[in-house]
């Protein structure tokens, strides 16, 4: 947890810093967020033991379409491995009515075991548009070699969110991982957002997979969150 504040404070200092030189560009813009989770739940499956999560990140908008961002977050498993650290940058053209989105992420560990090889990357596409009021896209995610060098690995994600009140929205995704090996599963998500103004939202999130025989991780779980964005 220390080494998460220190990143965070890094990274708020580095924009400080840098902040009257951004401010004079408006092609460059600088977000910020920071949240806690009762879990970290990552394609149904809990990287902190099903425990509580502590986050926050870092974003770039580049020219109206590039973009580039870090984020970080405890993790636990089981091994000494404490801290995730995702780097990551892409671009987000639109064709018509279809957002597309195009990036790269490498995903990091701090504290992991030698010759665990936690360390990886993927690469992203997805496209969303409009659908009347909601929103309905899908996604896939490519890693050449996955967490713990399992071998090649692909991420497919239909995923959809739609506003029921003036504050209120509900969302949901059904995903399937394939995993070189026995590790392949299908996982889903339905929550509820709620928007308290314009800087911090809450969410509550059902979240299951089909392979509870991996271990209670993977099993079902409702995550309650809030996130602060300015």
């Amino acid at each position: 947890m220390n080494i998460l504040k220190t990143m965070l404070l890094a990274a708020a200092a580095t924009a400080a810093m840098g902040g009257s030189a951004l401010a004079a560009d408006e092609d460059i813009a600088l977000s910020f967020n920071l949240g806690a989770t009762t879990d970290y739940v990552f394609r149904g499956v809990s990287q902190t033991n099903n425990e509580g999560q502590i986050f926050g990140g870092a974003d770039a908008t580049l020219y109206g379409i590039g973009y580039a961002g870090v984020w970080v977050s405890n993790v636990e498993f089981g091994n000494g491995t404490d801290l995730e650290y995702d780097i990551y940058a892409g671009i987000k053209p639109t064709i018509g009515v279809v957002n597309l989105d195009f990036g790269v992420y490498y995903y990091g560990y701090t504290n992991q075991p030698t010759g665990s090889h936690e360390d990886y990357v993927e690469y992203k596409a997805a496209a969303s548009t409009a659908v009347g009021p909601a929103t309905v896209g899908a996604l896939v995610f490519y890693s050449p070699e996955f967490f713990g060098k399992t071998g090649k690995a692909t991420y497919y994600e239909v995923n959809g969110a739609v506003p029921v009140a003036e504050k209120v929205s509900v969302s949901g995704a059904i995903g399937h991982q394939e995993i070189e090996g026995p590790a392949d599963y299908n996982t889903w998500n339905l929550g509820v957002g709620y928007a308290l103004n314009d800087t911090v939202g809450f969410d509550l999130r059902y979240h299951d997979t089909d392979e509870h025989g991996f271990g209670d991780i993977y099993e079902s779980k409702v995550v309650l969150g809030v996130k602060a964005s300015f």
